[in-house]
């Protein structure tokens, strides 16, 4: 899991964030409190309100506004999930059964609709419209990147960049959004609020990357998913596109055939090619190369505990087997 360390920095900072959303979940609607709850409850790792407590107190922030900014990150991405997992037809998350296979499609959907809109009250009553601009632009760049998957699936074209751009939109931006929320609550100049939000993005790619390894490498009692789901869902993620490049020729063709066809029937044969051409150590490597460029973008913060946490925190992106 997440160092202990860093929670020992911000848990009570966490615990306000979390008590926010238990209070902000609240529904007259029973169905809407039931959904919300159990996806709020799941858990998962709050990489991104834990962006905002860090970004904040890395720059001597000692308020309690980021508090509400961290709960309005983590309502936007639960939102997201919702959507996702509909999308893909995913059945497990987080080693639980989603929220669209206990409850349905229909109040999966309308339930992240609910999140989204309540994160957007939530900003209003922030009141800074300038952070409303952030959240408002992010949240559709996310929509964005969440059809540009939708396109490149079943595509064995896909190539790098088309992936790459994906990752920026769908997973990166919101990891942005997160860290350039925290300079601005903490005070940050023009120059150090560019840093941080640098220093998200590439944070949010080298996450993403790793998450791509782990569909071809990882446990699935650690990870909470079944291993493959991208293949069978037809994505054409980083160790497929290695392997169409620098595959041989029958390796290839195994692939594209996986990829155009989705399913899981391929996966013995696409998990030998991957690796055999190395593809995930080749995505690996992408991801710290990410790290190294997220550590930089921060390495002009003055030295603080917080500072330490964040870059522990784009070390452990990498190094994390979930």
């Amino acid at each position: 899991m997440i160092p202990e360390q860093l929670y020992n920095l911000i848990g009570p900072d966490m615990r306000a964030v979390d008590a926010l959303i238990r209070r902000k979940l609240h529904s007259d609607v029973a169905l809407v409190r039931q959904v919300a709850e159990y996806i709020i409850s799941a858990g998962g790792k709050r990489l991104r309100p834990v962006l905002v407590l860090l970004s904040a107190g890395a720059l001597g922030y000692g308020g309690t506004r980021h508090h509400e900014l961290a709960a309005i990150i983590e309502f936007i991405h639960t939102a997201t999930l919702l959507h996702d997992d509909v999308v893909d037809e995913s059945d497990l998350r987080r080693g639980r059964r989603t929220a669209n296979a206990l409850f349905g499609n229909a109040a999966s959907v309308l339930v992240g609709d609910f999140l989204y809109s309540r994160s957007f009250q939530m900003m209003v009553e922030v009141g800074d419209m300038r952070i409303m601009r952030i959240l408002a632009d992010a949240t559709n760049v996310i929509a964005e990147g969440e059809v540009l998957q939708l396109m490149n699936c079943h595509d064995a074209d896909v190539d790098e960049e088309r992936y790459l751009q994906v990752i920026r939109y769908k997973t990166a931006k919101l990891f942005e959004a997160a860290s350039r929320l925290g300079a601005i609550v903490g005070g940050a100049d023009p120059e150090t609020e560019r840093c941080l939000a640098g220093y998200g993005v590439h944070l949010g790619t080298a996450f993403q990357l790793i998450d791509d390894v782990l569909d071809y490498s990882g446990a699935e009692a650690e990870t909470g998913k079944h291993l493959g789901d991208d293949l069978a869902e037809g994505k054409p993620t980083l160790p497929l596109i290695h392997v169409m490049r620098h595959g041989t020729a029958e390796q290839a063709r195994c692939v594209r055939q996986a990829i155009e066809s989705g399913g899981r029937d391929d996966f013995p044969d696409v998990l030998a090619a991957i690796r055999a051409t190395d593809a995930l150590e080749h995505t690996r490597k992408q991801a710290a190369f990410e790290v190294i460029h997220a550590q930089a973008a921060i390495a002009s913060l003055p030295a603080s505990t917080h500072k330490d946490s964040l870059l522990e925190l784009a070390a452990f992106a990498v190094a994390r087997t979930f």
